[in-house]
């Protein structure tokens, strides 16, 4: 008797390193809290899928559509490997936001809609840059450790 002998190969794939929050979906408005307008302070973001060898995390959340160029309202690095970012905490190390401040700095546009980025970048190391850098500090530090990053789109328009 013969038997003929199959063999499948099976191909893994890793899901896409992913960001979202809890508190508003991918693209929607942000709620009033998270804004210089409310509470001011910063939403719970969730990380979905952190690669395989991610040391520690880096963020960069910007509005694109100022008038002056994007405006940096949170840079935070050094951010221990986890699934979550919980709402009004600052795990890593914050740098300087466009307005010269080591913290979050909500939504306060004049006036129209404008749209939020939260990138997250997953690195081989930690990062060893003064809490007087900003973004493109921060950039240039990231450059040769970034595994993968990660994009999240919010929107907000003052009443």
């Amino acid at each position: 008797m013969k038997y003929l002998i199959v063999l499948i190969g099976l191909v893994c794939f890793q899901k896409p390193f992913g960001i979202k929050s809890p508190d508003f979906a991918y693209d929607h408005y942000m709620q009033f809290r998270f804004t210089c307008d409310g509470e001011n302070m910063s939403p719970g973001l969730i990380l979905e899928n952190i690669p395989e060898g991610t040391v520690s995390l880096a963020l960069i959340m910007e509005d694109i559509d100022s008038p002056n160029g994007a405006f940096v309202h949170w840079v935070m690095w050094n951010i221990p490997v986890g699934e979550k970012i919980r709402e009004n905490t600052a795990p890593g190390t914050q740098g300087k936001n466009s307005r010269g401040q080591n913290h979050y700095f909500g939504p306060c546009q004049p006036n129209g809609i404008h749209t939020y980025y939260f990138s997250v970048y997953a690195l081989n190391s930690s990062l060893n840059i003064p809490t007087s850098s900003g973004k493109m500090q921060l950039l240039k530090a990231m450059e040769d450790h970034i595994i993968s990053q990660a994009m999240f789109r919010a929107r907000y328009q003052r009443q």
